[in-house]
């Protein structure tokens, strides 16, 4: 019976994996916060910051695709300081509200993802990628990310990440389904 369920999996991942093709999107909101000259300079100053939460959230999923549990932890913890310093006082206020919000829950997922085994570090990434996520809706980011996607995480309704690159490396199950995903969409 497990054999068969495995055989099930294998196959459902096996099919969420076709390449289908990205569809790119872009961020309104941060390209009409570009069009004013004067928000420029402050804009590359929030970009910056956003960014740097992006290099720690890569980090901390590529320590997860590589099942080091020891290296998770540690990122975890630098992403929550990086979280914690984001200012977002350029931005407006319904923004600022929002990505308060965001931020305090991206920091209690990471605070539990620096001092949890590694499954548990995978159920609190889940919830940190969606916060990541929210905040690029309104940061805007440079570079080209992707939304990728397993629908075989935790049999309930899959998880997705993002990552720097299309290929897929799966943060929710490493070595054991490495390639198990697709790409939901393209950012930027």
């Amino acid at each position: 019976m497990a054999l068969a369920a495995l055989m099930v999996s294998m196959v459902s991942c096996k099919d969420g994996n076709k390449n289908e093709p990205a569809a790119p999107i872009s961020n309104e909101m941060h390209q009409e916060s570009m069009d004013d000259n004067n928000n420029m300079a402050m804009n590359d100053n929030q970009d910056a910051r956003a960014e740097a939460i992006l290099k720690d959230y890569f980090n901390l999923k590529d320590a997860l695709v590589g099942d080091d549990n020891s290296k998770a932890k540690e990122l975890g913890a630098t992403l929550a300081n990086t979280l914690g310093s984001f200012d977002a006082s350029s931005y407006s206020d319904g923004e600022q509200q929002e990505l308060k919000d965001i931020m305090e829950d991206a920091i209690e997922h990471s605070e539990h993802i620096a001092e949890s085994d590694i499954a548990h570090q995978r159920e609190h990434f889940k919830i940190l990628s969606k916060d990541v996520t929210d905040m690029v809706a309104i940061t805007g980011t440079e570079m080209k990310i992707y939304e990728q996607f397993c629908p075989m995480y935790n049999n309930n309704g899959g998880g997705a990440w993002l990552s720097m690159n299309e290929e897929i490396r799966n943060p929710y199950f490493g070595e054991q389904m490495l390639n198990c995903g697709n790409v939901q969409r393209e950012i930027n």
